[in-house]
């Protein structure tokens, strides 16, 4: 075996052995993690629930603002308050419903009504925001911090006065607390048709001399959730400051320095939050402000962190005047029409990037678009996916013709090539020039035949981070068993397609071998077949071989991009079987 052989045989087997070897023993892994940690958290919540009789309860940890909080642009916690029982304000948006108490106006509990867990119908609705009294509390809060210790600021214990009890479009709710020594603090809460969440605050003074107030947010969230484990989706902190995308892993968070991890934008506004796959909470304040951002760990015994932001420049009380803030709170599906439209009316920079589209985001950005509105004239993303293969073969149709009519070349030049192989098979080099030659002669690109494949890299990965990442593949259905085109086909060649009556959950992802990753490695196969076949009998051996690792390698795939895969491997054979045709005609 020739060295080349031979190195291209033991890089195959080490790439095969690491991604077999990753689904096998990480990706398998942390879905049971995953699985056991969701099952973990709702038993916890359930009997969180029980024992407080669904009460509403405030965590101990409300943030209050010291002086050198206000003047570093750091938020600290308070100590420990008293559990308080307090009415709570009903959230009844069209896709969002919840409520706020009136002890501390903590935003924490948020569900979201167009989203359910499973696609069973009878599953709950997505829980994103969670109350205190819970396991996992997530929740986000807004207030005043003061350099003036002598001056009370709202805490989570400080029970607020409402206008009304019914928070709903159209239907802002004021609220009023006065702090006994000369403050009235307002609030006026407002929600729009979607997931936003407007927060206008007011301080009015009957003091005799002016005051300094710095507006904060934050949102906390205890416990580490459960993540997909995936390094090409990040789930964590993030926020855009000076217009550039900062990401913060949980695990990165813990392991900052002193917890904190700040940062001062030299330009107005930004946004900072906590991102899930689909999911966003995000505080956006006045964009045309200078606010000090930080992500936070904080001690106790679990786990806690925090994003939060602290006007960098104090908003001065004047004595018998009034002081007011703005900010917002976005709390909901990670749509991407709807983060773009935010981004241009409320001038928010690069609020998209709350969806991670990745490198190659120039193309996954337009590709979603193209499909989201093919879907919208076929009704159907799988549809959609089809008839956008059929687009990006248009576009790549004359490079791909090249390539095709090269490959088709040497599969008429193959007995000539292999003629040359047996006349030479002593002289390498005599051996080599001849073939050149050969191909100088006929005009034939050897490695054309390469350019589909380079060519469909971007595209499939792109494609890949389409389906993966937005919420609009997210339940889409295509025909027959595919009922979730972001998730891996739900059949099993092991069980013969769901026919005898048993489960192969058991076994790995990447062994349970669904119908249309069967379909994908076939249409592969036959597309080789009209390859010309490789004059080295080991890279003959080595190709044939493809096709099955592929079938394995996209068993995990989400549907939608088998079918691509499939869907694009047919019509890459029609046309090089119509090219074919073509060039035996001609010779």
């Amino acid at each position: 075996m020739n060295p080349e052989n031979r190195n291209m045989i033991l890089a195959i087997t080490l790439s095969m052995a690491v991604l077999f070897g990753w689904q096998m023993f990480v990706v398998g892994p942390e879905l049971e993690k995953e699985a056991a940690m969701q099952q973990a958290i709702a038993e916890q919540e359930a009997a969180a629930a029980a024992a407080s009789g669904d009460a509403p309860q405030v965590d101990p940890d409300a943030v209050a603002g010291s002086a050198g909080a206000a003047a570093t642009g750091q938020l600290s916690a308070s100590e420990a308050a008293p559990a308080v029982e307090a009415p709570r304000i009903v959230i009844d948006a069209p896709l969002v419903s919840g409520s706020i108490s009136l002890a501390g106006l903590r935003v924490d509990d948020i569900m979201l009504k167009a989203y359910q867990e499973t696609q069973d119908p009878d599953s709950e609705n997505i829980q994103f925001l969670l109350k205190t009294s819970t396991a996992a509390p997530f929740f986000a809060e807004f207030g005043w911090a003061s350099a003036d210790a002598a001056q009370p600021m709202p805490k989570s214990d400080s029970v607020w006065t409402a206008s009304s009890m019914v928070l709903s479009p159209g239907s802002p709710v004021t609220l009023t607390w006065e702090n006994g020594n000369g403050l009235t603090f307002r609030r006026q809460l407002s929600i729009n048709d979607d997931y936003m969440i407007t927060v206008d605050d007011s301080v009015e003074s009957a003091l005799s001399a002016p005051l300094t107030l710095f507006p904060y947010g934050l949102v906390r969230r205890h416990g580490t959730p459960a993540t997909t484990g995936i390094y090409i989706l990040h789930e964590g902190a993030l926020g855009v400051f000076d217009e550039t995308l900062r990401e913060e892993d949980y695990d990165d968070m813990r392991d900052a320095d002193g917890g904190v991890s700040e940062i001062r934008p030299e330009m107005p506004g930004g946004w900072i939050g906590f991102t899930d796959k689909y999911w966003l909470a995000a505080l956006l304040p006045d964009q045309s402000a200078n606010m000090n951002f930080a992500f936070k760990s904080l001690a106790g015994p679990s786990d806690r962190y925090q994003v939060d932001y602290i006007a960098s420049e104090a908003s001065v009380l004047p004595a018998g005047g009034v002081v007011s803030s703005q900010t917002r709170l976005f709390a909901g599906a990670k749509k991407v029409s709807l983060l773009d439209g935010y981004a241009d009316e409320l001038g928010i920079a690069n609020f998209d990037l709350a969806i991670d589209f990745g490198w190659f985001y120039f193309l996954t950005k337009p590709f979603f678009y193209a499909i989201n509105w093919l879907n919208s004239l076929l009704g159907n993303f799988g549809l959609a996916v089809l008839a956008f293969t059929i687009v990006v073969k248009l576009v790549f149709f004359p490079l791909a013709n090249k390539s095709y009519r090269s490959m088709g070349k040497m599969r008429v030049l193959s007995p000539k090539i292999q003629e040359i192989r047996e006349r030479h098979a002593d002289d390498r080099m005599a051996m080599n020039q001849a073939m050149m030659a050969l191909y100088k002669e006929e005009k034939v690109n050897p490695a054309a035949g390469c350019l589909p494949v380079l060519l469909q890299i971007p595209v499939f990965f792109a494609l890949y981070k389409v389906l993966f990442v937005t919420i609009e593949m997210r339940h889409a259905p295509f025909f027959g068993w595919i009922t979730d085109l972001s998730a891996p086909d739900p059949t099993s060649v092991f069980n013969l397609f769901g026919l005898m009556p048993f489960s192969v959950d058991f076994l790995p992802p990447f062994l349970q071998l669904g119908a249309w990753p069967i379909m994908m490695g076939l249409s592969m196969w036959l597309q080789m077949r009209l390859n010309p076949t490789p004059p080295d009998p080991v890279q003959a051996r080595i190709f044939q071989f493809m096709p099955i690792i592929f079938t394995f390698l996209l068993a995990t795939f989400p549907a939608g991009l088998v079918i691509y895969w499939t869907w694009n491997n047919m019509l890459s054979m029609a046309q090089q079987w119509y090219i074919l045709r073509s060039i035996q005609k001609e010779s």
